[in-house]
């Protein structure tokens, strides 16, 4: 574990982000007392979602592909 100043931290932010996240940690002190932690993340859950969760939750109405498709069309053409 390394400790690490205030001013040190800002000027090298990007080094001790880089070094967090491949697993080190990292205090932060103010003249000498530790007062923050930089650690790493936990890793999001990575699982594969599931298919079908929504099935017969809804329907989908059999014009939606031309729904409104005039009133769309008075909009571009400025009418």
């Amino acid at each position: 574990m390394e400790s690490i100043n205030i001013h040190e931290a800002k000027t090298h932010l990007s080094r001790f982000v880089e070094e967090a996240a491949s697993g080190k940690e990292i205090v932060i002190a103010r003249a000498g007392k530790p007062i923050a932690r930089l650690v790493a993340l936990e890793p999001a859950n990575k699982a594969p979602r599931q298919l079908g969760l929504g099935q017969d939750q809804f329907e989908i109405p059999a014009d939606f592909d031309h729904r409104d498709a005039a009133e769309i069309e008075a909009m571009f053409d400025g009418r």
